[in-house]
This record gives C-alpha cells, structure tokens and sequence, in this order.
C-alpha cells in the first residue's frame, strides 16, 4: 500500500479471476474489518469480510426465479442445546403439490448453519442450475453440523473420542430430529430414492459416515474435500460397508484439490472404496482447502442426483 499526501493509504490488487474472496484489512499486524463493507464471511474463527468478481459463475445472482431460505431453530435433546438448521425451498415450492427430493448438506469445521447460504451461495447456485434445466427442483437442509455443543470454542482437546462423539451425535441429531421435522414440516418425499446427503470438509466426513452407514436412507452421498475419520481406518467405522450395499448407491461422489492437505485421505479413501469393487468417483481438481472448490463442487454434485 502507498500513502498519499492526504495521509490515505491505497493498493490497487491484480486482475483476479471471477469468485468471492474473503480479506481483512491488517493494521500493525492485528487483523480488522473493513468498516464500509457490510458483506462478511461468517465463521467461529476466521472472519473476514467478502468482496465478489463478477464474471459468469454459477452463484452470482442473475435475473431467474427465486427460491426462499427459511430458517428453524429447535432445543435438540440429543445434543442438549439450541440450534437452528435452514431449508432452501425452489421456485414456485408455495404453488406445487408434488413432493420433492431432498439434499442434506452439511458445512465445514468452524462455520455455523449458515455457512452454506451465506458464505456458499447454495441457494443462489440452486436457484440458476434449476431454472437452466440443469438439477431437479430440490430441497436443501442445512444443518448444525456439531455434536458436540462446544466442539469448537471448548478449551479441551478434540481427541479421538471426543471427535466419534462429536459425529456420532450429529448423525442422531440429524436422523432422530432434523430429517422427521423436514418431513413434517415440508413436501419432501421419504423415499431413500429421493434423498442424498453431501458436506464439505468435517461434513464431507460426516456425509460419508451418515449416508455410507445408511444406504437404506440415502441414494447419493458427496464428500467435498472431506476430512478424514476419527477412528482411523474405515474398517472401524464403516463395518458393514461392501459391495453389495455400496454399489446400491446412484451417485457416490468425492473431490478434493491437489494441494488440499485432505487429498491423502481422499486418494486412500477411494482406494479401500474402490477395492472392493464399488462404483464411485474421485475428483482432483487444482486448488486448497478452500470455498471457491466447494462452490463449485456443490454446483457439480447437483447436477448429478435425483435423475
């Protein structure tokens, strides 16, 4: 940055490709907020502000029709707090009558419920899929992706076993409590046909531990950049994962970037799955742990369930 004679510093950054960025303004090596901006990328730990390129993806807001964001709150009773989840519903959903698929999508280490709307742009990357012809009308659920309460913020040390605890009791929150509230509340169908499950991160695993324990519930499971598994091995937490239940999967889809540090387990992952003969595919693209892969894999993803 240079300082003018006014004593107003400036930068002018290089062309960067079309997405949505997040950054901070650094002052004596303490990170704040710029004061004028109003669009911010929520999270428990990194914070920042976002600023958009415009520029052709598929989550800018064009001039199609638009869903609705409807958020819920409710005390789980297997968790023991308060929590909320968000339901994306399509175009036109208030005038139909038939009942419609449904995502469970599921957000990273870190960000909260509304990770997915306002950080990934679900609903608007829904939104311009669905009026391209290009993904089936569709429910999202976006839940509270923690088990435990303070998995986070807490003092303690995410150890193993605080870690399966943490899965363990998100998996029977979101089965016990989120998924039977949906489907009271919503035209969902309750067939297993129409109703896949994917995350990024924390919720890629969770994805993979939630819907591979339960093929008699979800056709479709997605793991974007997913982190590995607390247990270690597969064996230990996929015990009755084979052939015969695997391969009844419609869409088994993972992604990851190259230089993600997650890629290990990507590849290892997909090499136990694909050794025991299931179908599924593992995609490499450039990039890091990071929003403008999950954007786009979600983008990808949709297009492949529910046909």
């Amino acid at each position: 940055m240079t300082k003018s004679a006014e004593g107003i510093w400036s930068v002018t950054s290089k062309p960067v490709p079309p997405d949505l960025y997040g950054y901070t303004f650094s002052v004596d090596g303490v990170a704040n907020f710029d004061p004028v901006n109003p669009s911010v990328k929520t999270n428990m730990i990194y914070v920042s502000n976002m600023v958009e390129v415009l520029g052709g993806q598929p989550w800018e807001v064009i001039d199609v029709p638009h869903g609705e964001v409807h958020e819920h709150f409710y005390r789980s009773s297997v968790v023991g707090d308060q929590r909320d989840y968000f339901v994306y519903t399509p175009p036109g959903y208030r005038q139909g009558k038939t009942k419609l698929p449904v995502l469970y999508l599921l957000h990273g280490f870190s960000d909260t419920a509304i990770g997915w709307t306002a950080v990934g742009r679900a609903n608007q990357i829904l939104d311009n899929l669905i009026a391209q012809g290009k993904a089936k009308p569709m429910i999202v659920v976006m839940p509270l992706g923690y088990g435990v309460s303070d998995f986070v913020l807490s003092s303690k040390p995410r150890t193993r076993e605080r870690s399966m605890e943490n899965v363990s009791k998100f998996r029977e929150a979101l089965l016990t409590e989120v998924l039977p509230q949906v489907e009271k509340d919503y035209r969902v169908s309750a067939k297993r046909e129409d109703r896949a499950i994917a995350g990024l991160s924390m919720g890629g695993a969770e994805s993979l531990l939630t819907g591979l324990n339960n093929i008699d519930k979800f056709a479709y499971v997605g793991a974007f950049s997913a982190g590995g598994f607390p247990a270690g091995q597969p064996e230990e937490v996929l015990p009755k994962f084979d052939a015969a239940s695997g391969n009844k999967l419609k869409v088994f889809w993972m992604a990851c970037g190259t230089e993600d540090g997650l890629i290990g387990f990507q590849r290892g992952f997909a090499s136990w799955v694909q050794g025991k003969g299931i179908k599924m595919v593992a995609k490499e693209t450039p990039g890091g742990h990071q929003w403008p892969l999950w954007r786009r894999n979600l983008a990808e993803f949709a297009q492949m369930i529910f046909r």
